[in-house]
């Protein structure tokens, strides 16, 4: 980013109230994914202001939280990037919408939002976060249209690459359905980024490697490595307590890390190695409570393969 624009951009993550997603809203399964509990993974999700019972779809006729999402984005970017100004001297932003599928609502909601972000100073575009089974062509020409004058970014769950696996983690789609997602962002040159968590109930490191080479082989430009955490209200956490399921240790993941790290060719950018959460939330593993940690620990194992970051 900086050698592209010539400033040090960062992203500007927000959650807004309203959004959900069609496996926790019953449209393709109910419950949600095994391992989520949005608050736990979004920091600007305010837990007063995320409805519980109800929520947008594509479906939706009527918006009554517009005002408020519109209200929310304008507060959280401002606070955010002040912070990220102090900490880091950020100079430009990417607004990130991060919590839910950023594209389940209907299309007006969406373009008011998107262009609302792209309004604010400094702002030089969007990475959206969101599901393969949530994009349509219209919107993805919207984006498209977009990208022409600035940095548009779609990021898709993608998970793992194993449709037994997705089933297991109640994903509610397949690897095609993802597959056929990034090759449509890709037509209209959209830049799409993949999230893999290493970890998975009943996955071994080859198939975690298998994941991010079938992602690479379908064109995703950027990944998001997660070692699998667990947190409470969640289905894992009942595994866990039951014990019916571990989560990996460090090591294992560190190593499955470096190994996905170096077979990525030169043309894909990595942008997460770590994920965790530092409070009362998390059940295990205890090493996914402290980022600094966590980074460092990635850090010295890449150096010991001549890596740098």
């Amino acid at each position: 980013m900086r050698e592209k624009f010539g400033y040090k951009i960062y992203k500007v993550p927000i959650s807004l109230p309203g959004f959900t997603c069609p496996n926790i809203d019953g449209s393709v399964a109910i419950g949600g994914c095994t391992f989520c509990e949005n608050e736990s993974f979004s920091p600007n999700l305010g837990k007063s202001i995320q409805p519980k019972k109800t929520g947008l779809s594509h479906f939706s006729t009527h918006n009554p939280f517009l005002e408020t999402q519109l209200l929310t984005l304008e507060s959280q970017f401002d606070k955010t990037t002040i912070k990220l100004t102090k900490k880091f001297k950020a100079e430009k932003f990417l607004v990130y919408f991060q919590s839910f599928s950023n594209t389940y609502a209907p299309f007006e909601t969406l373009k008011a939002l998107y262009e609302k972000a792209l309004s604010f100073e400094n702002v030089v575009g969007l990475s959206i976060g969101t599901r393969s089974d949530c994009v349509d062509e219209k919107l993805l020409d919207y984006l498209a249209q977009l990208s022409k004058k600035y940095e548009i970014w779609i990021e898709f769950g993608i998970q793992s690459a194993f449709d037994d696996t997705l089933a297991k983690i109640n994903r509610g789609h397949n690897f095609a359905s993802i597959e056929e997602a990034v090759l449509a962002c890709k037509k209209r040159g959209l830049k799409v980024c993949g999230h893999l968590i290493f970890g998975l109930p009943e996955e071994d490191e080859n198939m975690m490697l298998e994941s991010v080479k079938k992602s690479i082989d379908i064109g995703i430009d950027s990944f998001k490595f997660h070692p699998l955490y667990i947190v409470k209200n969640t289905a894992l956490a009942n595994d866990v307590r039951n014990g019916k399921f571990s989560p990996m240790s460090e090591e294992k993941f560190l190593a499955i890390l470096i190994k996905a790290i170096k077979i990525l060719p030169e043309n894909i950018s990595v942008q997460r190695v770590s994920a965790g959460v530092d409070d009362e939330t998390l059940i295990a593993p205890q090493w996914c409570k402290i980022k600094h940690s966590q980074i460092k620990n990635v850090r010295t194992k890449l150096l010991e393969e001549e890596l740098v970051y």
